[in-house]
């Protein structure tokens, strides 16, 4: 039997006891800091294989570091507290899993942040499809800019940066597409709302690079490996510009939530043939095995946790 806990003021509670105050620093100003990390379920194994946890709590103490939260916990820690409280929910399916450094004083009207005490929440809830499609997916340029480095560093999950793509993917909806595409202040490709983006030309796989305003993404430093070791392809980072898209032979998506997705249109024209292609399904299906411990090659990217039955 499963539980919703949280782990909340330096232990585990039921989830319904791990309230903040409607003062709470980060509530009103978007100074935290998050992470979403997969927990994968494989019932053969029955184990949940947690896909690069030491990885994403070390970007979270990145985001920590450029907002000056003070949390007392090193990335061992966060992997410890983490893989306690798995075992303590008992989920047996796939889970998302949401820790969160957060400015956590009950003050509204300080915009300094050295003067604020922090704190760390974490959460885990089950968790399907991020995109539902069966398919290659509908996206749209996005009318909204991606935020530049200078205003809120992209390259961490700082919790006020994601209004930027909360902006985008909701009119991406609205309009009837599946997932927006963003440009950069000067109109290059840079992200998807809230995926990393690859464009298959020939056998070359492109993606934008990280100072195009894109998170560092752990799914996308994935698919660079998975592209060049497992296919062979050459794998370039450099600027995109949107026409390319267009004319692209396959683009696909990335990142913890989405794993690997593909994209069949852009601005209602078709990519490639418009329907999944050979290069995204081959990594989708390597990258699929791999998150679920079933690719001993890649073992060293997976936490496995035992859970009782």
């Amino acid at each position: 039997m499963s539980k919703s806990l949280a782990f909340f003021k330096g232990k585990i509670v039921p989830i319904e006891k791990a309230k903040v105050s409607v003062s709470t620093h980060a509530l009103h100003y978007g100074t935290g800091v998050f992470e979403g990390i997969r927990g994968n379920w494989n019932a053969d194994h029955k184990a949940m294989y947690v896909f690069r946890m030491k990885e994403h709590y070390e970007r979270l103490l990145q985001g920590c570091k450029i907002l000056m939260l003070d949390i007392p916990y090193s990335a061992d820690d966060l992997c410890g507290i983490t893989e306690e409280l798995i075992k303590a929910c008992g989920y047996q399916e796939d889970i998302y899993i949401r820790p969160l450094a957060y400015k956590s004083e009950e003050l509204v009207a300080n915009l300094k942040l050295h003067e604020l005490d922090s704190d760390f929440t974490l959460i885990m809830v089950p968790f399907g499809s991020y995109i539902e499609s069966d398919g290659a997916i509908n996206c749209c340029t996005s009318s909204w800019r991606r935020i530049d480095d200078t205003i809120i560093p992209p390259r961490v999950k700082i919790t006020g940066t994601y209004v930027n793509g909360i902006l985008a993917k909701t009119e991406a909806i609205l309009a009837g597409f599946d997932e927006a595409i963003m440009l950069n202040q000067d109109g290059g490709v840079s992200e998807g709302t809230g995926e990393n983006l690859f464009m298959v030309v020939g056998d070359q796989l492109h993606t934008p690079m990280i100072s195009d305003n894109n998170l560092t993404g752990i799914t996308r430093d994935c698919a660079i490996t998975l592209a060049s070791e497992e296919l062979g392809l050459d794998v370039i980072e450099r600027r995109i510009r949107r026409s390319e898209l267009y004319l692209a032979d396959e683009v696909f998506l990335t990142g913890t939530a989405a794993h690997i997705t593909p994209v069949g249109k852009i601005d209602n024209r078709p990519v490639g043939k418009g329907e999944v292609g050979p290069i995204t399904e081959k990594l989708r299906n390597i990258y699929a095995n791999a998150v679920r411990g079933n690719n001993s090659k890649y073992a060293y990217w997976c936490h496995s946790i035992t859970l009782e039955t």
